[in-house]
């Protein structure tokens, strides 16, 4: 019987911090790979559990060894909460050969020399299909060292119902989308004629200080112009006047926020606005039929943003397997393995075939919106701009402790705390984890 893989969606919604993802001060060894044949066994690891996805993952798996005689898989599967430390900690040429890995780890991944560059044992056709956002996220110091079969976005779902009772219309795309003062004003609308005057949810249930934090309210940041880190420094961009006017902007909506204790605030109709990422479509669907809607988040300045990427597949340091390895990856970036793997996550499809033939995110299904905002993504965190909408969470081996200052700032934020002694506090604590570890230079 296999191993079954966890539930994943766009983001782990424990915390990642610097504990769970202990980083060397300098590059390891990326292991002595070798390249096989393309028979025999192949190990892959990925984290434990039993979901939609796990199933199709284990089909694909019977489906490859059927069409490739000779071909075994065994499947290891680990704990979540020991996932990260022991791919860290195993000896390289004790890793698997083909590891699932979380997005935003793969910077730290590649400079511990935990998985290997990608780019001379895939096809062209796999590499050229994977989409921009999902290369960015997947690509450090200028090798490509993971692909996608999925990827993420956020959006502001309305219920139809409670916003057209307030004469309100959501915007659908992110050229019409409110900017923060008119989105004050709506919610000033809304609560009006609320019960309980709280008729909005940002999910504070998934923890503000949990890896939802970054990736669902960074856009606050990026869409006020402002990235995370910039030319390799979070002093001067985290916590920069743009930066501390959105987050200020953004706090002062507490008070029409349901708490949503239950998580099931927007299911319920208890708030008319919910700020969501794309995982909770279906459920979302199932409770509100055509009165569901979904809109971009607010612009704060410099266009509305979105966080993209999540999980990828990578290749062991250590893999004595490179070539049978690499035939995996190319059955896995396939249209047809991306098609059913994006189906059971109910994710945007990484690849630029399968995202143009979506059912769901492609022309004319039902969150396009969603997918096209993936499609206009900016360049790099350091290159935002009105006109770009997808941004990549920080790529760098110090992810872990971007996360987890970004984290606590926010929830300090959200508590009432200064903002800008909050974000600039962030800021310090990341470049002096940058400094402490040579800057992540090899």
């Amino acid at each position: 019987m296999r191993v079954l893989n966890r539930r994943r969606t766009a983001v782990t919604l424990a915390v990642i911090g610097a504990a769970a993802l202990t980083l060397t001060a300098c590059t390891a060894p990326a292991g002595e790979i070798q390249e096989g044949e393309d028979t025999g066994e192949l190990t892959l690891w990925l984290q434990d559990g039993e979901s939609p996805e796990s199933i199709v993952i284990n089909e694909l798996v019977d489906q490859f060894e059927a069409e490739n005689e000779g071909v075994t898989i065994k499947l290891r599967g680990i704990a979540q909460a020991d996932y990260n430390q022991t791919i860290l900690t195993t000896p390289n040429d004790e890793l698997g050969d083909v590891l699932l890995v979380d997005g935003p780890n793969i910077a730290a991944y590649a400079y511990n020399g935990k998985i290997a560059p990608l780019g001379e044992w895939l096809s062209d056709d796999t590499i050229d299909n994977q989409s921009d956002p999902v290369v960015q996220q997947n690509t450090y110091a200028d090798g490509l060292y993971a692909i996608s079969l999925i990827n993420s976005g956020m959006g502001l779902w309305g219920n139809k119902a409670l916003l057209d009772a307030a004469g309100i219309t959501l915007p659908t795309s992110p050229e019409d989308a409110w900017t923060a003062e008119e989105f004050s004003e709506v919610l000033a609308t809304l609560a009006a004629q609320d019960p309980d005057g709280k008729p909005f949810g940002i999910a504070e249930n998934y923890g503000l200080t949990s890896e939802y934090g970054i990736y669902g309210f960074a856009p606050v940041i990026w869409s006020a112009g402002s990235p995370i880190i910039k030319d390799g420094k979070a002093e001067g961009a985290l916590d920069s006047d743009a930066a501390v006017d959105a987050m200020t902007t953004f706090a002062s909506w507490r008070q029409y926020v349901d708490p949503d204790t239950d998580g099931q605030a927007f299911h319920s109709g208890r708030v008319a606005l919910q700020w969501m990422g794309h995982w909770n479509y279906v459920a979302y669907s199932e409770a509100l039929g055509e009165n569901l809607q979904v809109g971009p988040l607010p612009d704060f300045g410099d266009g509305a943003k979105t966080g993209t990427g999540s999980i990828a597949w990578a290749m062991g340091s250590g893999t004595k397997n490179a070539k049978l390895a690499a035939k995996f990856l190319d059955f896995m970036a396939s249209d047809a393995s991306v098609t059913a793997y994006a189906d059971a996550s109910g994710a945007p499809p990484a690849t630029k075939t399968v995202a143009a033939t979506s059912e769901r995110y492609g022309p004319g299904g039902p969150l396009e919106m969603l997918g096209q905002q993936l499609l206009d993504s900016c360049p790099t965190e350091n290159d935002l701009a009105p006109d770009c909408v997808g941004v990549v969470r920080p790529v760098t081996p110090g992810y872990p402790t971007v996360t987890l200052e970004f984290g606590k700032a926010l929830a300090a934020i959200w508590a009432g705390d200064d903002v800008k002694e909050s974000l600039g506090s962030a800021a310090r604590a990341i470049d002096r984890d940058a400094e402490d570890n040579n800057n992540y230079e090899d």
